[in-house]
């Protein structure tokens, strides 16, 4: 059986955000019942050098949508890195999700030779269609929910590996 582009970026991206935002309505509810401040969550780190939360998420949701639109040959819309509640990093992710589900699979299906360029350290890089994929976001959607994922666990929400992976 073949696996197509599409089939390997969009709705792979698509599921993940949406475990995201599970996880971020069981943070919520979390800071509800620990009558904790509304600004706080979005501010916590794993460690002090590492972007908080809410930068985790808006990086997730950059990665995703703009691994999407540069597959499909589409501008990347762009989104103010504003938010920093809960229910603002929802809004970012359903939004980023509106955008990636209105790209049809044909856009970027035959993508695995399309040039991708991308700025990396000040440096312009060339990656083929599937190897920026696989090599680069990939990796790197992936590290942010999952930074994000552990940011909320190690500050007591209780999550699990199936919140995570979500149903597959």
């Amino acid at each position: 059986m073949k696996i197509s582009m599409y089939q390997a970026s969009a709705p792979r991206f698509v599921h993940t955000l949406r475990n995201l935002s599970t996880i971020l309505d069981k943070a919520e509810a979390y800071a509800e019942a620990k009558k904790i401040d509304p600004a706080v969550p979005g501010s916590l780190r794993l460690i002090a050098d590492m972007f908080p939360l809410a930068r985790q998420v808006q990086i997730a949701c950059d990665t995703a949508k703009g691994a999407v639109a540069r597959l499909a040959g589409v501008e990347i819309p762009k989104h103010e890195d504003t938010e920093k509640t809960i229910p603002e990093l929802k809004a970012r992710i359903a939004k980023t999700l509106d955008f990636i589900q209105s790209v049809p699979a044909a856009k970027i299906d035959g993508s695995e030779e399309r040039e991708v360029l991308l700025k990396m350290r000040g440096q312009d890089v060339k990656l083929a269609g599937l190897q920026y994929l696989l090599a680069q976001a990939w990796p790197n959607f992936y590290f942010h929910v999952t930074t994000a994922y552990n940011i909320l666990r190690a500050n007591g929400v209780e999550l699990g590996k199936r919140d995570f992976i979500g149903n597959v």
